[in-house]
């Protein structure tokens, strides 16, 4: 039974920016921050809204940061915006010292996440982020895969105590999530209900998966397909219920196949349910200049790449 319907494309960083819209009406403590990236973040709604709630910090991304951590003394609930690169490598330290240690209520929100920043190159495509956030104790990571998801998952952070680390990107891509789903924060959701094989999926590559497993259904290998949006914390009840059904599993993610999504699951089952695990993710390598459909290709983050990867898996059963 699949459990999602294309409507149309949009970026994600739009739903990011529509969510932390609503998440200022809801509750008058919101705030935002931004370093110099306002266009780029889609800020522009909540600044319209709310012009006092506003900070711009400039490019100045590590007191940013420290700002951030300061105003949640006061009770505030800061969104930091700026790209994925700037907002975890660029400013580790403070989010270690002054976010994650102290367990301050910041939420981390990042745009450009990846090798689909394109055409800026491999010094913006951070591609270590999700390793870099999910190792800090107390840390949440979300990782969205559309527009619709990205705006929920914006503003259930509202209601969330504690830091969180929010990961989105720039292109274009399918939106096929409810527009009125209800975000849960560390909870799976199941797309395709499959028996030969799991595919576990998180941002963009989830789109990816979808059509990886219609093309796989075309070989007569019926795919379950799981979109995993929280790596931090991770729904492992949903995951070793899969994979203990399909004996085999793929991660596709749009990160450095060390630390990423794939690693958090190879953890799970190599302690509970060894299983033959596939990876489809960057390659323990830096990216380059290009379109983002040119650098998924070459890098392999594609449903063609996911189809190979499970037929590999399934072999190894």
């Amino acid at each position: 039974m699949k459990k999602y319907t294309f409507t149309e494309s949009k970026d994600t960083r739009s739903g990011f920016g529509a969510g932390l819209l609503e998440a200022g009406k809801i509750n008058s403590n919101v705030v935002a921050l931004c370093a110099d990236l306002i266009g780029s973040l889609k800020m522009e709604a909540f600044i319209k809204e709310f012009p006092e709630r506003f900070f711009q910090i400039g490019i100045a991304e590590a007191n940013m940061i420290g700002i951030a951590a300061g105003l949640t003394i006061g009770g505030k609930i800061p969104f930091t915006g700026t790209f994925a690169n700037f907002s975890t490598g660029r400013v580790y330290d403070q989010i270690r010292q002054s976010v994650a240690y102290s367990g301050k209520n910041v939420k981390i929100c990042a745009s450009h996440a990846g090798l689909t920043l394109g055409e800026d190159g491999a010094t913006h495509q951070i591609l270590e982020d999700i390793g870099l956030m999910k190792m800090l104790p107390g840390m949440t990571v979300i990782n969205t895969c559309d527009y619709n998801q990205t705006k929920a998952a914006t503003i259930a952070l509202v209601n969330h105590e504690g830091p969180v680390y929010l990961r989105f990107g720039r292109p274009v891509v399918p939106n096929f999530t409810p527009a009125d789903q209800t975000f849960e924060i560390g909870k799976a959701i199941l797309l395709n209900e499959g028996t030969d094989v799991t595919i576990i999926a998180t941002g963009h590559l989830v789109w990816e998966a979808i059509q990886a497993g219609e093309e796989l259904e075309k070989l007569g290998i019926n795919a379950e397909i799981i979109n995993i949006h929280t790596i931090k914390p991770l729904d492992e009840e949903a995951i070793l219920k899969s994979v203990a059904k399909t004996r085999c599993v793929v991660t596709a993610e749009e990160h450095n196949r060390l630390g990423g999504l794939g690693d958090s699951v190879a953890q799970v089952l190599a302690q509970k349910l060894p299983t033959p695990q596939e990876y489809v993710a960057v390659n323990d390598s830096f990216g380059e200049s290009g379109t983002p459909a040119q650098l998924m290709e070459k890098y392999g983050l594609n449903a063609n790449s996911i189809v190979a990867a499970a037929r590999k898996a399934i072999s190894r059963k």
